[in-house]
């Protein structure tokens, strides 16, 4: 039989009147709770980092619960959970995250497998990442089916004790399980008596581990995503350089000289641009604007990219001049035994007169063979493309083009109208036509970044690498920009293509400049106002060029360089 209590009239009143204060102040609190879930949601959402993102789950785990200790464990891709962070305020163990303080290397991390592949169930953060359960333990010493000899051997060791466990998994928007939370010791707000830890707690705590997988997964993604455009990125950069041999590492080099001087840029504290911050994302996509540069000259030619002499096209040419040198010889030394044979013939020669008309047919024979070495020498040298070549050798090599040959029964000048334009190229390898289709890669890289779908902090990729060879008076290309419509990226880039092209010792057309000429080079261009005054000052103050030549130039290129 049911005992029946009594109350008085009084005890009943004063339950009524505080009623409503207890669920008022239960209502208030998991409000408070709500509120809080929602905020570190949107913290996690933004943070970007990756060591303050786990320690944010963490701690805000540590605060809803109460706890005096907590462990955040990641999934590895061999079936482990590494230990990320460690957290006992009680004994001032704070190890991991954006502590300086890292794991111990004696801590493990823990396996879910053994050797023989079974599941690891004795273990309770094994267990959780296993199965994907919750495990809620009032008291590990009383705990059945887990092995905390461990934990025992680590309360014994710092005079610690325990008790209360509450592990959570991390499950993704698939379900996978990508780390495991743990938490230690719930207790009392005032007295810090250890609680286990409520149903409700458990439920705050799964829905913040819920949020935590979500923002970690998209964080790992974002990574991910990003690893794999700039190796993406790299691996189109890599292609150009290794197309050809004479700009092999161009695409690599040039975000170097890129990136020092926009650091530099960002750094000066007075001048044009004292007010110039470049914030991460807007470094990052200079650097991939500075990567991507190049990227038209995939639909290059090689046979113009690699031109290394005036008269290569797929092959070297001169090796077909040399032997019409060759034919030119052998048809003089033909001429000269014919005219040797007809003077032996000759009886109205006297035996002196015929010696003396021999020895003259071959001194004659000699000197034209001598002019003929000389012309092919002439025009082996002109086939070298340098800084510039005078009238009058151009003009020798229209004399050398009317010599005549036979091929094939009909006679021909000596070279063709096509040889004769390509050795009187006045500056370099290039003809003006095959100039234009090395320009033009500059309009292909243009059309090919502009056709890419960006994120946001990406969209003046094509505007940074589009205009490397802008000049600031309007003489530039492809555009013909003047200094107002170029941004600061693009007038860096500018500056580190040129200097890298200089400094360059692969190039078919020269040797790499030395520091000092490459330098003196630059400042005409300044003075020219082909490029900005106002960065070549700090690229000269700031020795953005003495850093760049350490680490990528050869040893007999660093020269003195008098400012």
């Amino acid at each position: 039989m049911t005992k029946k209590v009594k109350y008085s009239t009084t005890e009943v009143a004063k339950y009524l009147s505080d009623a409503p204060k207890a669920i008022n102040a239960f209502i208030s609190d998991l409000e408070e709770q709500i509120q809080n879930l929602a905020n570190i949601g949107l913290a996690l959402s933004k943070e970007r980092d990756m060591d303050k993102l786990l320690e944010m789950i963490l701690l805000e785990a540590k605060r809803i619960a109460n706890s005096d200790g907590g462990t955040l464990y990641m999934m590895t891709d061999d079936n482990r959970l590494r230990f990320e962070i460690m957290m006992t305020d009680s004994l001032g163990v704070h190890n991991g995250g954006t502590s300086t303080e890292k794991i111990p290397e004696t801590i493990y991390p823990v396996k879910l497998y053994d050797d023989e592949g079974n599941a690891n169930k004795s273990m309770v953060a094994a267990y959780v990442g296993l199965t994907g359960e919750t495990v809620n333990l009032p008291d590990a010493y009383k705990a059945e089916g887990f092995d905390f000899t461990g934990t025992k051997m680590f309360d014994k060791k710092f005079g610690y004790h325990s008790k209360s466990f509450l592990t959570v998994p991390l499950k993704n928007h698939e379900d996978e399980i990508i780390g495991v939370l743990q938490l230690l010791n719930a207790q009392t707000q005032k007295t810090k008596k250890i609680i286990s830890f409520k149903p409700e707690i458990q439920k705050m705590v799964e829905a913040l581990a819920s949020q935590a997988a979500v923002a970690i997964t998209n964080k790992n993604l974002i990574r991910d995503l990003e690893a794999l455009f700039e190796s993406f990125i790299k691996l189109i950069a890599s292609a150009i350089d290794e197309k050809s041999p004479y700009t092999g590492g161009h695409c690599a080099r040039v975000p170097e000289i890129t990136i020092m001087l926009a650091e530099a840029v960002a750094g000066t504290k007075d001048g044009p641009f004292a007010d110039v911050v470049f914030s991460e994302k807007e470094m990052y996509e200079l650097k991939i604007a500075a990567w991507l540069h190049d990227c038209g000259k995939v639909a290059t030619p090689e046979f113009v990219v690699d031109k290394s002499t005036k008269l290569e096209t797929i092959y070297d040419r001169v090796n077909e001049v040399e032997t019409r040198f060759g034919i030119l010889r052998r048809d003089e030394e033909i001429k000269r035994l014919k005219k040797e044979l007809v003077i032996h013939k000759d009886k109205s020669l006297s035996s002196k007169d015929k010696t003396t008309k021999l020895d003259q047919l071959k001194k004659a024979f000699r000197g034209k063979l001598k002019q003929l070495n000389n012309d092919l020498e002439f025009v082996k040298e002109s086939n070298f493309g340098g800084e510039f070549m005078s009238g009058e050798k151009k003009d020798r090599i229209h004399e050398i083009a009317n010599y005549k040959w036979k091929p094939n029964g009909k006679i021909h000048n000596f070279l063709s109208d096509d040889e004769v334009y390509n050795l009187t190229i006045p500056r370099g390898t290039l003809t003006p036509e095959e100039r234009k289709v090395i320009n033009d890669h500059i309009v292909v890289t243009i059309k090919m970044l502009e056709e890419l779908p960006y994120p946001k902090h990406l969209q003046n990729v094509p505007e940074f690498a589009g205009g490397h060879h802008e000049k600031l008076d309007g003489t530039g290309y492809p555009k013909g920009l003047i200094k107002d419509d170029m941004s600061v990226q693009a007038r860096i880039m500018a500056i580190a293509d040129i200097f890298e092209a200089l400094t360059a010792k692969d190039r078919p057309y020269k040797k790499g400049k030395t520091l000092s000429q490459a330098m003196r080079i630059l400042g005409f261009m300044k003075d020219d106002a082909h490029i900005d005054i106002d960065l070549f000052e700090i690229f000269v103050k700031e020795k953005i060029y003495m850093k760049y030549a350490e680490g990528f130039l050869d040893p007999e290129q660093l020269d003195e360089v008098k400012i």
